[in-house]
């Protein structure tokens, strides 16, 4: 049974005949009677009782109309759930982040998001900011919000945040007798005690990698951790240091910019290149961006 069979069946079901149900459906009497028939042919058995006045559904008529009913309702909803998916009032946003932006930024955006689109499918794939750019071009995700070196040709980078790359550490460090926080300090002075890094993967690690490589320096490492938290907390609680940078600093903390680094991974918002952009996804953008 197709959609036209299931309402031309309910449509003779409730005209009570052929005559009134093709007048209603604007089609020819003789046309919805050879569609009646085919069908009854291809169910094996009438679906109507031909009395002098109305056409009454037989057992299998009645079981028929019943799938019928199914039918037409399943395809109403979808033709609902397409027609808000056209004008953008239901989709699929399936978002891209760090974990630790993740903690960060969802609970503050998503209370305003889902008020404003409840009929948005929101799905979240985390990982560090090295992949996020992959997930987007893969089509993985729709959009990632990721720290970022913007250099794929693929890809369209929406500036979020600017952020400066420094030395993370509590006031009781070494480095914090010695400096003001807030202070711009060279890499070499930060190499007398233990640092506390995140591992391969996360945008503060390849940041961090690059800064010694290009210095010559070899820290030592006493903890690495994918939780972005925990990593501060133990720099912090420790008097150990940490290369990250300026977003999202709790209170409490020393932080010491780097003097003489420009930084040239920034919080972008990624999406792939010249494909439509839902103004749900644009919304969400504009959200984490006014944070």
């Amino acid at each position: 049974m197709n959609v036209r069979q299931a309402l031309y069946i309910r449509t003779i079901a409730e005209e009570g005949g052929v005559t009134a149900a093709a007048k209603k459906l604007h089609i020819s009497q003789p046309s919805l009677s050879q569609m009646l028939r085919q069908i009854e042919e291809e169910a094996g058995t009438p679906l109507f009782e031909r009395g002098a006045q109305v056409f009454r559904p037989t057992y299998a008529g009645e079981r028929y109309l019943h799938a019928a009913e199914v039918i037409l309702n399943t395809n109403e909803i979808l033709e609902n759930e397409l027609r808000e998916i056209r004008g953008e009032e239901r989709g699929r946003l399936r978002l891209g982040i760090s974990v630790q932006r993740s903690i960060q930024l969802l609970p503050k955006v998503l209370p305003e998001f889902t008020r404003l689109y409840p009929k948005v499918e929101f799905r979240l794939h985390e990982a560090g900011s090295a992949y996020l750019e992959q997930m987007v071009q893969s089509g993985q995700v729709d959009l990632a919000l990721a720290s970022v070196e913007p250099a794929s040709p693929r890809l369209e980078y929406r500036l979020l945040h600017r952020e400066r790359i420094g030395i993370l550490t509590g006031p009781n460090s070494p480095l914090a007798r010695r400096f003001p926080s807030g202070a711009a300090i060279p890499l070499s002075e930060a190499m007398d005690v233990p640092f506390v890094t995140l591992r391969s993967g996360h945008s503060a690690r390849i940041i961090q990698e690059r800064l010694f490589r290009e210095q010559g320096l070899r820290p030592v490492v006493f903890l690495e951790t994918d939780i972005m938290e925990a990593a501060r907390q133990v720099a912090v609680r420790c008097g150990y240091y940490m290369v990250c940078t300026d977003s999202y600093l709790p209170d409490g903390v020393c932080f010491y910019p780097l003097k003489g680094y420009e930084n040239h991974r920034h919080f972008y918002a990624c999406l792939r290149k010249g494909e439509p952009v839902a103004h749900y996804v644009d919304a969400l953008i504009r959200m984490v961006g006014a944070l």
